[in-house]
């Protein structure tokens, strides 16, 4: 594998490039993932002197290694949520930022991040999860290494994994963590809010959507939760005012369990291929039910699609959870699985307080510095 990613790296480069590492973790697809693969296609936009290449740290250290941790994830988030949750918080986030050390991980990933560094030769390495940046963090300060690190954040908080001494910018979800940041010694000039990196197409405005008899409501989450899907559905007893297109994603499951309801107002939808169909979507809904995942919320804050949360994962969810309320920026629909009628509430939510919400999303989108990442980018390198 070190050989194939080596080789990819100088059939490619034909001349003067910028050659820009990502690193997430796990193959899983979270929005690690899709930030990385989102900054990939704006770079390779923006201009073609970009050569970018994506490696997942536990992949390319032993690939049967990554599906056991993959699976032990998953297994852990869904039967037992209270204990992963509990453990996380206590791990990730209740240390101090500086001076930390996870001697663990350094002795099972250094070496491998060390390689990875020495084939790819990066001008910048943009990290999108915790652990590759602590890792290539503790190179620079053992000076193994001396390259530019930027750490983008996909949720809204930082836990204490991330590297901090030695990365040399940050791309920052929100005012509140660019203070804490701020707070703990970074460099303002080395701190930029740019948001969650999402997509250009899904900052294009839409139409407003006006009080109306009839909805079109998303319900996103099914690639983690089928069960609590399920549930939720058929908490709704849809009435026929409200229409809901259920986001499956590759949930064969899901897909056909909502087929077989055959329910006139309720629609399986499968696994959407292209930004631009997912943009059609968002420029059809009056609401979105969904879980605080980092990316889906901002792709719709920027939508100004009404926000309704339902569940969130155990861990960094739960902290997201807890940010957005704070905001303003989400409905909390904390009682869902004991409400009497779900879809009155929908309803009455969007009648009510859509205004609200209206304001709020765009204040969030105003306190955002700079959203132009292949520009901040060009601009570091």
């Amino acid at each position: 594998m070190k050989l194939l990613f080596h080789h990819k790296l100088k059939q490619k480069e034909t001349n003067a490039m910028h050659r820009i590492l990502f690193m997430p973790l796990l193959q899983i697809p979270s929005g690690h993932h899709h930030v990385a693969d989102c900054i990939q296609e704006q770079l390779k936009q923006s201009a073609d002197d970009f050569l970018c290449e994506k490696v997942e740290l536990l992949s390319y250290r032993s690939v049967s290694l990554e599906k056991f941790i993959s699976f032990v994830y998953l297994q852990w988030i869904q039967k037992f949520p209270s204990i992963y949750s509990k453990t996380y918080k206590q791990l990730a986030v209740k240390k101090e930022m500086h001076n930390k050390h996870y001697y663990l991980y350094e002795a099972l990933f250094l070496k491998q991040v060390q390689q990875i560094i020495d084939d790819a030769k990066p001008d910048l390495v943009i990290c999108t999860h915790a652990l590759p940046s602590y890792l290539l963090n503790r190179m620079k300060k053992r000076n193994l290494w001396s390259g530019r690190i930027v750490n983008i954040y996909t949720d809204y908080f930082i836990n204490d994994l991330w590297g901090m001494d030695g990365v040399d910018y940050h791309f920052i979800p929100c005012m509140e963590v660019k203070n804490k940041l701020l707070g703990k010694g970074v460099d303002p000039t080395q701190a930029i809010v740019t948001g969650i990196p999402i997509h250009p197409v899904f900052t294009k405005k839409r139409d407003s959507k006006e009080v109306k008899a009839k909805y079109n409501v998303l319900i996103s989450g099914g690639n983690m939760g089928t069960g609590s899907i399920e549930r939720l559905i058929r908490q709704l007893h849809p009435s026929g005012v409200v229409t809901y297109d259920v986001l499956c994603g590759k949930n064969e499951r899901l897909f056909q369990t909502i087929k077989q309801m055959n329910h006139p107002s309720i629609k399986a939808l499968g696994y959407i291929r292209t930004k631009e169909e997912m943009n059609h979507l968002y420029n059809l809904a009056d609401a979105i039910i969904t879980k605080p995942g980092g990316v889906t919320i901002t792709e719709c804050l920027w939508k100004k699609i009404p926000i309704f949360v339902y569940d969130a994962l155990p861990g960094q969810e739960e902290i997201n959870l807890n940010y957005l309320k704070s905001k303003g920026l989400i409905h909390h629909l904390d009682n869902w699985d004991t409400a009497t009628d779900l879809e009155f509430i929908l309803i009455e939510q969007l009648k009510n307080d859509s205004l609200h919400f209206q304001k709020s999303s765009q204040a969030f989108i105003d306190s955002i510095e700079n959203h132009n990442i292949p520009q901040l980018i060009r601009n570091i390198l």
